[in-house]
């Protein structure tokens, strides 16, 4: 029986290699939201406000997320930022704590205390290569204006958000050549030549792919501030190199979903739209969908969507990056077209609401075994 004709399935539950669980009253409504995606593991990002640079910090962070959601297993980060040294590394290593993301000073949300030259952290690099820990990189290049005369990688003046991932690529293949065992994630990678610059790194070198930028393109997000995140969706192109490298990477890529709530106002009701996509509580059954609307294209063929596919994308090659287990074994059984997506999110007693992409549709429902 082929992917597109079945309607239920069992899975280990997965592993989702990149999210935000914000902190105070967000994240007492959003963590929650893990385990009813199919995820039991998560490796949650540091931009909160002020950012999380210290191993302290990070632990204590840890303890907050544990005590809203106890099952659930929490792999952390500290945010790269001038105060990160090779002895903070070495005491993180230490501490569990798993790696270090890097954002680009203003490119996206909680970024305004980013990196402003990659040169700055080399010997922080060295010792993560040290310590086996890994870096993760939001792979963008901030905006620059029209009239800006600095030279880039694209051959135009202007760094726009439709370009911002290409012009960071040459980034990565420098930090690569020069720390070639360090083990690099480029984060939710949104164009085909992402895809095409982690395969030409070496083994060391993997990418994450959101369920969302296996669905969206640039009309998307134009059109409704809930599909708007950073980088942005690109074309259909993009997002049919995104879907084939999910059935034919053999672990190059692994799902890390990016979800990141922001309060429904910060979405449509200020002067700038916040950047993210909420996901979380329907992170499996969206990638199923996903493909399913691939193989109904024909951008992908039905026998590619196999059993061993879905259960690396979704956990096993993530986990084997790393290097952690997998989550007591516990599966989820889905089942297609039998999981409501809510409109918007909100609880009793908490002051902020979140809108899930594709409000209000269908999904697979999770169940756990």
């Amino acid at each position: 029986m082929g992917f597109a004709s079945i309607d239920d399935l069992e899975l280990p539950a997965a592993f989702d290699a990149h999210v935000h669980l914000r902190d105070g009253e967000m994240s007492q409504l959003v963590t929650l939201t893990i385990r009813q995606g199919g995820v039991n593991q998560v490796y949650v990002m540091p931009n909160l406000v002020p950012p999380v640079t210290t191993v302290q910090q990070c632990l204590e962070y840890r303890d907050r997320l544990k005590a809203i959601e106890p099952n659930v297993e929490y792999f952390m980060s500290l945010y790269l930022h001038e105060s990160v040294t090779p002895d903070v590394i070495r005491e993180a290593k230490k501490a569990g704590i798993t790696g270090v993301k890097s954002y680009p000073a203003g490119v996206t949300t909680n970024s305004s205390s980013g990196v402003v030259d990659y040169k700055t952290f080399y010997p922080v690099f060295a010792e993560m290569e040290k310590q086996n820990m890994i870096l993760n990189l939001h792979g963008e290049v901030p905006s620059t204006p029209p009239h800006a005369h600095s030279s880039n990688t694209n051959g135009s003046n202007a760094i726009t958000i439709l370009n911002a991932e290409p012009a960071f690529l040459p980034t990565l293949k420098t930090l690569h050549t020069l720390f070639p065992n360090l083990r690099i994630i480029l984060e939710h990678c949104s164009t085909a030549a992402a895809l095409e610059a982690v395969r030409a790194c070496g083994r060391a070198v993997v990418g994450t792919i959101t369920a969302h930028h296996l669905s969206l393109i640039i009309d998307d997000w134009a059109g409704d501030p809930f599909c708007f995140c950073k980088p942005v969706a690109k074309t259909p192109e993009d997002r049919d190199a995104l879907l084939q490298a999910v059935v034919s990477s053999n672990g190059r890529f692994f799902l890390g979903t990016d979800s990141a709530p922001h309060d429904s106002r910060k979405k449509r009701g200020e002067d700038k739209i916040a950047a993210g996509v909420f996901t979380q509580p329907n992170a499996v059954g969206l990638v199923l969908d996903a493909l399913e609307k691939g193989v109904e294209r024909g951008v992908i063929q039905e026998a590619s969507v196999t059993t061993q596919v879905l259960e690396g994308f979704l956990g096993g090659w993530g986990r084997r990056f790393y290097g952690i287990e997998d989550g007591k074994a516990e599966k989820v059984v889905l089942k297609k077209q039998q999981g409501q997506i809510a409109d918007v999110l909100k609880k009793d007693g908490i002051g902020v609401e979140v809108v899930p992409f594709r409000r209000g549709e269908k999904t697979w429902s999770v169940t756990w075994k």
